[in-house]
């Protein structure tokens, strides 16, 4: 066996070079931690919906709020975002943003609307239409 023979074989034994893609989905549960018993349920109706954001100048802003504990934020002019996100209690919610913590309340949520308040601001989304494209920005 040469050489170079051998030290194939050696790294196809251990592996090297070769990776395993496992998908993950939004479905699938996070390990359990320690920490379990301190995690609070998001409200129903709250979480694994697309939340557009109707009080602002920038159009088509938009929240996700996973149920996995992923916040995707998102806009027509601007690159999406992938942050945690935890409820503290039935109304109050963090996520981090950049390495700061941000801090909302749930003012109120129904079927048709979202209110956040953040940094007593409020904040108001509704629900998104499907299907849904992003205007032409202009430049």
């Amino acid at each position: 066996m040469t050489t170079k023979t051998a030290l194939f074989a050696l790294l196809a034994m251990w592996g090297v070079g070769t990776t395993t893609v496992v998908p993950a989905f939004a479905e699938d549960a996070p390990p359990a931690t320690e920490n379990d018993a301190d995690i609070v349920a998001a409200p129903d109706g709250f979480a694994d919906r697309v939340w557009v954001q109707q009080d602002t100048d920038l159009p088509d802003s938009l929240q996700v709020f996973l149920s996995d504990g992923t916040l995707v934020t998102d806009s027509c002019w601007e690159t999406h975002r992938l942050s945690a996100w935890k409820m503290a209690d039935a109304t109050h919610l963090s996520w981090d943003e950049d390495g700061m913590p941000i801090h909302a309340e749930i003012v109120s949520l129904t079927a048709d609307e979202l209110v956040l308040n953040v940094a007593d601001q409020e904040h108001h989304y509704k629900p998104a239409t499907v299907p849904y494209v992003c205007p032409d920005m202009p430049k």
